[in-house]
């Protein structure tokens, strides 16, 4: 599983027009889910996302998680960050989880986020997306699970 966690002022997600996720301040997070990923992938995954330190404490310093400013996490599913471009000019997929295997994963986390008290928003799985933020830093760190 990887992700890309961008620390957000604002975001929001549009499926044909229409806002189905929206946060303010907190973390916009697109997440590829791969092939074998599974709930142990998740769990690790929404932990580190949840206890990263990448907000400010009152001396500008990276001392701060999510839960401790009293973010909210907007959770995109994006497969494409499991491109592999090491061939020819046209990415490759392949690594991707199937979408019926991604999708519960997907809303696993969602609920497990919400579960652990974590306002939380999320995109549209296989939907054609508008992803708009305000990245504040700019902040933006890469995750993935099987570097842990």
């Amino acid at each position: 599983m990887r992700a890309v966690v961008q620390r957000v002022a604002s975001a929001r997600v549009t499926v044909e027009g229409r806002d189905v996720g929206a946060i303010g301040r907190g973390l916009a997070v697109l997440v590829g889910i791969a092939s074998g990923d599974s709930r142990a992938d998740g769990d690790w995954m929404l932990d580190k996302v949840l206890d990263l330190r990448i907000f400010e404490n009152d001396v500008g310093k990276f001392d701060r998680a999510l839960r401790d400013v009293g973010g909210a996490l907007l959770l995109v599913s994006q497969f494409t960050l499991l491109a592999d471009t090491r061939k020819g000019r046209r990415p490759s997929f392949s690594a991707a989880a199937r979408p019926e295997d991604a999708n519960p994963l997907y809303e696993y986390m969602l609920a497990r986020a919400g579960a652990l008290g974590v306002p939380v928003a999320g995109g549209a799985f296989g939907a054609h997306m508008q992803v708009a933020l305000v990245n504040d830093g700019p902040v933006t760190i890469v995750l993935d699970s099987r570097d842990r």
